[in-house]
């Protein structure tokens, strides 16, 4: 290992050698991960200097590959394995020359999930329909199996999901919250990043370490379009990148035994209207899945403008699967509790998967992929007179078109070429997204630094 110092910023150049999935291998299985790797360099490289530029509070795709413009990865074959080669490393990686453990794992599961889903998914190789929606659902659990995230234990597992970019006061509830579930033992999934991602896993953190959990659970689900703006925070131990958005969310419900909804902005408002598209359905009317969205006191107008919303284009029937509650993290805790133990029995009483939700009907419309260009975001049909499910499908894209825009690198290229996103609706809808939408830009919720300019414009 040797240092290196470029104009810019401190960096290392290394070799490190894989464990946990990536140790014990054949040689052909270590050849097409080669081969793969060479074939999505540039993807490999991005999320690789995501991870290793770990904690950062930035979510600019770009900014990274701007300070760090040397940097490099190479996936190399030997025989007694893989070696990962890294050219001009950040050196916050590193501590007197060695990559920090955490930091490692991370890096390992990149190599290993990029690789998997380019083997095992892309093309005939897996042999799996991804037309299907049972295909899909398989997909799924066979990127979570690869990656050891399902084990066989008691559901104990909420997903916690919330902005990247919020103010002081919500980040500390978020932490207040993940410290009350972790002192009732249990673990945290969330998408990875900072803000209301990181909060609840630093709380849990700290009540794990009081009540003695020694193997305590911190998950980081992603995609590769989000995880170059939001790089994982250095406290998740279980990091799964899934291929995209969709299966992204697929996993966080069929992993969960709950969800608690954090102060956000378009990214949360997608997940919220993923998950209650898929329970308003009659398929899923009897399944138990406990939401709760809560912040602090001075979220309170957030929580009133975001349920108004669901009311007006969801209907009253929405407001059955979720439940509101403001500035108290012990009772959103003991609620959460409460809910995962009537998960429990039901997944008793159903004979299904503690670690993999089997009977939650998604169907192939929140499924398949969306992606978001001009067209396919002013053809989105956000009419009333549709079920409140479907409604929510087309609402969900929407949201998902804006992340895209604010976010991902591939959306600020189509904003930069051809101007922002139109969304077109019912006028009252389109009233109430508009609010919403400036709302979140006035609370500073779409971008953590610099002055927003709107990916999108709001057609009546």
């Amino acid at each position: 290992m040797s240092a290196a110092v470029t104009s810019r910023l401190p960096t290392v150049n290394a070799r490190i050698y894989p464990r946990g999935g990536l140790d014990v291998l054949s040689r052909d299985e270590v050849a097409r991960l080669r081969d793969v790797s060479t074939g999505m360099h540039d993807l490999l490289r991005r999320c690789a200097l995501a991870v290793l530029t770990s904690g950062s509070t930035s979510d600019d795709p770009r900014a990274a590959q701007e300070l760090y413009p040397d940097f490099d990865v190479q996936v190399e074959q030997q025989d007694r394995g893989l070696r990962i080669d890294l050219k001009n490393a950040p050196g916050t990686a590193f501590v007197d020359g060695e990559i920090i453990r955490g930091v490692a794992e991370l890096l390992f599961a990149v190599v290993r999930d990029l690789a998997y889903t380019a083997i095992e998914l892309d093309g005939d190789a897996g042999g799996r329909d991804l037309s299907t929606s049972a295909g899909i659902t398989d997909a799924v659990f066979d990127l979570l199996r690869n990656a050891r995230v399902l084990q066989p234990a008691d559901p104990n597992l909420v997903v916690c999901w919330g902005g990247h970019s919020i103010n002081r006061d919500e980040y500390m509830y978020t932490k207040e919250v993940g410290y009350q579930l972790g002192l009732r033992a249990l673990d945290i999934c969330t998408g990875c990043g900072p803000g209301a991602m990181k909060g609840p896993m630093k709380g849990a953190t700290i009540a794990h370490a009081k009540q003695r959990v020694r193997r305590g659970r911190y998950v980081g689900v992603t995609e590769p379009g989000i995880i170059a703006a939001e790089s994982p925070n250095p406290i998740v131990n279980h990091l799964v990148i899934m291929p995209d958005i969709e299966k992204r969310l697929e996993a966080f419900v069929r992993i969960g035994h709950g969800i608690i909804v954090f102060p956000g902005g378009v990214g949360t408002a997608e997940e919220i209207l993923y998950l209650l598209g898929i329970l308003l359905r009659e398929e899923n009317a009897t399944v138990p899945f406990p939401l709760i969205l809560t912040g602090p006191s001075s979220s309170a107008p957030y929580f009133e403008q975001i349920d108004r919303f669901l009311r007006l284009t969801l209907g009253e029937a929405a407001t059955s699967r979720y439940e509101i509650i403001i500035g108290d993290p012990p009772a959103a805790a003991r609620r959460m509790a409460a809910g995962i133990r009537k998960v429990r029995e039901h997944r008793l009483t159903q004979r299904d998967s503690f670690f993999f939700n089997w009977s939650i009907d998604i169907p192939l419309e929140f499924q398949q992929p969306f992606v978001p260009s001009h067209e396919a975001m002013a053809a989105l049909d956000l009419h009333h007179g549709r079920k409140p499910s479907e409604l929510a499908a087309d609402l969900r894209r929407a949201f998902s078109g804006i992340v895209a825009g604010n976010v991902k690198e591939d959306g600020m290229r189509r904003i930069e070429a051809h101007g922002p996103f139109e969304i077109h609706g019912d006028p009252d809808m389109m009233q109430s997204l508009d609010a919403l939408l400036r709302a979140f830009v006035e609370q500073r919720r779409m971008k953590i630094a610099g002055q927003y300019q709107p990916c999108y414009r709001v057609v009546a």
